[in-house]
Parts: structure tokens; C-alpha cells; sequence
């Protein structure tokens, strides 16, 4: 099974410090934000290539990458101009057609079991073609909220409004199956741009949950860069002692 790493933003929040470090190297405790990523998924066999797209500060994404020892095959895309997230998606169908497609946006910080979450996605009920992870925001109006059926299936979304019903949220990691890929390229002439914004609200009740109790957050603000720094040590420490 292949990953794909979203990591071609600019950062703009976090700006003046992404104006020379690209979101995904942002440090955390002193390691690059994309070094928690690399370790999370080349620590299974299920994933065999990790693919990394690129625009903003290409090339200190690719002399971070060139340096790296994971025991995984890493590949960089680059996009001289930006797809969105469903097209970065649609431009490497070619590479990974016939096969599970991990997605995730490489801009947040978590740690969860992949063999759990790959695992949830193959034994997920008939009517789903996909996976999607959530996780409890302390912010919901900054958050994709989710509202489930009783089965642990999508029925709703609302993508950052200001009084959002819970506290349930879209992390921003996938697991498309072959078949949502093939509906994702068949919508390339359709306004299908962004995986969340898009392509979700129209799978409503063909996308399974799984929920990541550990530990999820989007760093994208000074607010929650702080946060995570206090927060992720312990949780990181905690789950290396466990694994």
C-alpha cells in the first residue's frame, strides 16, 4: 500500500516562521514535524512507498528527505502549481491504481495505530468505499465536524462554521479503496478540488469512521504550535512505551 503525505501549503498562519521553513518542517520538540510522519508510517509493513507533494519551499523539503534512513521508499511530487488536495490525488492515480491509498495532511501532528486504522478500513461494512479518522477538537468552529450513524458511518458534515453541532472532527486522514479513487478521477471535470470541502459532502453515507483516541492537532496557528509542544512529549513517550 502507498501513502500520500499533503505537504505542498504555505503555512501562511504560522508565517514569519514559515517564511523560510516549510509547514511540514516546522519543529516539535525539536524534530521536524514531517520526522514524527515518516517514523508513524514506515513503522508497519503495510506501507511500502510514502509519496510527499511539493510547491512551497520544494527544496528544503527535498534535502530533508534526501537525508532521511526510513525503512520505506519516499518519492516527491512536485506541483509548479498547486492542485488541491483531490488533484494531487488524481495526478498520482497512475502510480497507485489498483490498491489501497493512504492520505493524509502532513501539517498536523497525531499518533494512532496504522495497523488498527488500515485494519478498521478492510473490515469496514460493504456500503463504505472509504475511511476517514476522526478526533475531538477542542476547537470545533476551525474543525470539519462529523455527525455518524449508528453504525459509525458519515451522515454529516459542516466544514468550519461557527456554531457547529459537537465536537467530532475530520483529522484529515484517509483511506481511499480503489473503487472511491476511481470516483475521485471520474470527477476531475467536476469542481472536485479538495478532498474535504469536496469530495466528502458528496460521500455521505459511503465513508466509515475511524476514531483516533490517542492523539490529533492541526499546528497551523502560534496557539496550537504552543499547545502541541505542551501537549505532545507525553503522548509521544507514552505511545513509544506502549509500541
Amino acid at each position: 500500500m502507498n501513502a500520500l503525505l499533503l505537504a505542498a501549503g504555505y503555512g501562511s498562519r504560522l508565517k514569519p516562521m514559515t517564511d523560510t521553513v516549510p509547514k511540514c518542517l516546522v519543529s516539535i520538540n525539536g524534530r521536524p514535524l514531517m520526522d514524527y510522519w515518516l517514523e508513524l508510517l514506515s513503522g508497519t509493513q503495510e506501507i511500502t512507498k510514502i509519496l510527499i507533494n511539493t510547491h512551497y519551499l520544494p527544496e528544503a523539503v527535498r534535502r530533508y528527505v534526501t537525508k532521511q534512513k526510513y525503512n520505506v521508499a519516499i518519492e516527491l511530487i512536485h506541483e509548479p502549481d498547486l492542485l488541491g488536495t483531490a488533484g494531487t490525488v488524481r495526478s498520482i492515480m497512475p502510480m497507485v491504481a489498483g490498491d489501497d491509498l493512504l492520505v493524509a495532511h502532513a501539517d498536523n501532528l497525531t499518533v494512532f495505530d496504522v495497523k488498527d486504522f488500515i485494519n478498521s478500513h478492510r473490515n469496514r461494512p460493504e456500503r463504505c468505499v472509504a475511511t476517514m479518522m476522526s478526533f475531538e477538537t477542542d476547537n470545533p468552529s476551525s474543525c470539519g465536524i462529523i455527525q455518524l450513524d449508528g453504525e459509525g458511518v458519515l451522515q454529516s458534515f459542516y466544514e468550519k462554521i461557527s456554531d457547529p453541532p459537537g465536537t467530532l472532527a475530520n483529522a484529515a486522514v484517509f483511506l481511499f479503496s480503489p473503487e472511491a479513487l476511481d470516483i475521485m478521477r471520474r470527477s476531475s471535470g467536476v469542481q472536485i478540488n479538495d478532498i474535504s470541502a469536496d469530495f466528502v459532502p458528496n460521500m455521505l453515507g459511503r465513508i466509515w469512521v475511524y476514531h483516533n483516541d490517542i492523539y490529533h492537532r492541526d499546528i497551523g496557528t502560534p496557539e496550537s504550535l504552543a499547545a502541541a509542544e505542551k501537549e505532545f512529549q507525553k503522548i509521544y513517550k507514552s505511545s513509544k512505551s506502549e509500541g
